[in-house]
């Protein structure tokens, strides 16, 4: 037990880092999602033909 005692500080860092990414790229994926999902209902309201974003020079404005 003393010599993994040693390393309690680093796995420590590591669990808390685990963690704290995990959560980052849950809610970078919750919003990629929440976007997709806006700009689905912004061009199911608008009657867009559903075209890909950046086939016409109008979608860069």
């Amino acid at each position: 037990m003393g010599d993994f005692s040693e390393h309690f500080g680093w796995v420590e860092i590591v669990f808390t880092a685990v963690i704290a990414l995990g959560f980052g790229f849950y809610q970078l994926w919750s919003v990629n999602r929440e976007i997709a999902r806006d700009k689905a209902e912004k061009a199911k309201r608008s009657g867009d033909a559903g075209h890909p974003v950046g086939q016409h020079e109008l979608d860069n404005r």
